[in-house]
């Protein structure tokens, strides 16, 4: 369904706050499908439209292949994240976390399944919950966000179990390590921290901008994005993006880009970055800038690979930001076309 419009209003009107609506648009989140064939998106009206990524790619695709297939109410502020498992689409905004069931949503059942909200340390207290992460071998989800804490829900009983504490402002983002229980996570603090997850302990902290290299005082001190793979991290906000050796804590290539970044991923042997810009940007390792792909949005908030092996043939990076389009990459080289709520 479409943003709630009062009843009595003329057909033109109505046309006329949709088009505002699409203007001021922000989309902050994306989820692929278990199937890999759908892509989600949520945005700052708290809406969330589902794309027919299979469809928008075919050879006979026309421009209504490039609309939702379905929208619908799910939050009343912004959605902030969202993950999907193999059953359930999750999404967060303000307090709380729902899931939604995928084959329900493409039945256009979007009825919530259910909900639940962290401990807050008073019942006035609404944070909001900017990032959401899997731990598969847990059955777990952990959330966090603006109360500054890590909060770990069983996914099998929907009970919260453990909250780590150490943030002292906002928590941005969060990462696994996916071959040891940790997580990492990003925040206005200017910190990463690494918590085990079995000891539920904070075992690193890496306070990014008080190393020289990094450091951007101009842009202040918050991490916005990070990512992990093995003994590697790349991280960046305020500070400059930065991949760095976590055993020894060492900042090892400082990557030239002066706008602030958003969203990173490792691809392969490159990084993917984005953030104020309409650019998405590869990096080699070694801190050369490879490509810089321009896409529609005058900024972007999130990325996200569809690499699920069900839909090989839906295999394309989208990117999301400060529009209503969600841009579409069939290879890394160029946009391919964009997707529209």
């Amino acid at each position: 369904m479409e943003r709630a419009v009062p009843h009595a209003v003329p057909l033109g009107q109505v046309e006329v706050f949709q088009a505002l609506q699409r203007l001021h648009m922000t989309i902050f989140s994306q989820s692929v499908s278990p199937c890999g064939k759908f892509l989600a998106a949520g945005n700052n009206y708290g809406q969330i439209a589902v794309f027919s990524l299979s469809a928008a790619l075919s050879s006979e695709a026309k421009e209504e292949s490039k609309k939702p297939v379905v929208t619908f109410q799910a939050h009343d502020g912004p959605v902030y994240c969202m993950v999907s498992t193999d059953r359930h689409l999750l999404s967060a905004g303000d307090g709380e976390v729902k899931a939604w069931l995928w084959a329900e949503i493409l039945k256009k059942g979007c009825k919530e399944l259910w909900r639940r909200q962290p401990p807050y340390r008073t019942s006035l207290e609404v944070p909001e919950i900017n990032a959401l992460l899997l731990v598969p071998k847990e059955n777990s989800l952990i959330l966090a966000g603006g109360d500054c804490q890590l909060h770990t829900m069983d996914l099998e009983t929907g009970t919260f179990t453990r909250a780590l504490r150490g943030h002292t402002d906002y928590i941005h983002c969060l990462a696994l390590r996916e071959r040891s229980p940790e997580v990492l996570s990003g925040g206005e603090d200017g910190t990463v921290r690494l918590w085990d997850l079995r000891s539920a302990q904070e075992v690193q902290t890496i306070e990014v901008y008080k190393h020289e290299e990094c450091s951007r005082p101009h842009n202040g001190r918050w991490i916005g994005c990070l990512a992990t793979d093995s003994d590697w991290m790349v991280c960046g906000g305020g500070p400059a993006l930065t991949l760095w050796h976590l055993r020894s804590s060492t900042p090892t290539t400082v990557f030239p880009m002066r706008a602030p970044q958003k969203h990173v991923t490792f691809y392969q042997d490159l990084i993917l970055s984005a953030g104020q810009g309409r650019c998405v940007n590869q990096w080699q390792l070694s801190g050369e800038l490879k490509a810089q792909v321009p896409g529609s949005s005058p900024g972007l908030l999130s990325l996200s690979l569809n690499q699920q092996p069900a839909a090989p043939e839906c295999k394309v990076l989208t990117a999301a930001g400060n529009s209503c389009r969600v841009d579409v990459f069939t290879n890394l080289g160029y946009r391919a076309f964009s997707l529209s709520f």
